[in-house]
């Protein structure tokens, strides 16, 4: 079973989603119009077959970090 710690639940939003225009015009009873459409169309093979081509040859990890690591002793 999952423990979660109970500090968790003090965790509040964060400032930038909670002080958003949006959800002060939403809070005030305000309408708000999205302008933008859920994708509803497939990714073209194309484009699939590039992405396993890509992690079959290795294209995939992390990002360097550019921290240079400190000698060994």
């Amino acid at each position: 079973m999952l423990h979660v710690n109970p500090a968790f639940s003090r965790i509040g939003e964060e400032n930038a989603f909670g002080s958003s225009p949006r959800r002060r015009v939403a809070a005030a009873g305000g309408d708000i119009i999205t302008r933008h459409r859920p994708a509803d169309f497939k990714t073209p093979p194309h484009i699939v077959e590039a992405a396993i081509k890509a992690l079959r040859d290795g294209e995939h990890g992390y990002t360097p970090t550019g921290i240079t690591p400190l000698p060994r002793p």
